[in-house]
């Protein structure tokens, strides 16, 4: 399962959700639904637009976690 630490990340560079939405071009409900887990998928222009406008890297919002429901 791949975990997203969005919030995290922007809670540590205190940028908020309208902020970074604005700066990354995406509306703020796309942006919700990315922070939530429920995107079903992100482009890299978009994964690389977030590492800039947080200074950071991919893996500080992605993270992999073994689902051991199986």
């Amino acid at each position: 399962m791949i975990k997203i630490n969005l919030d995290r990340v922007m809670l540590e560079r205190k940028v908020t959700s309208k902020e970074l939405a604005e700066k990354i071009d995406i509306t703020q409900a796309n942006l919700s639904i990315l922070k939530t887990g429920k995107a079903r998928g992100i482009r890299f222009a978009t994964l690389e637009k977030i590492c800039q406008t947080l200074n950071c890297q991919p893996g500080d919002i992605l993270e992999y976690e073994e689902n051991t429901d199986l």
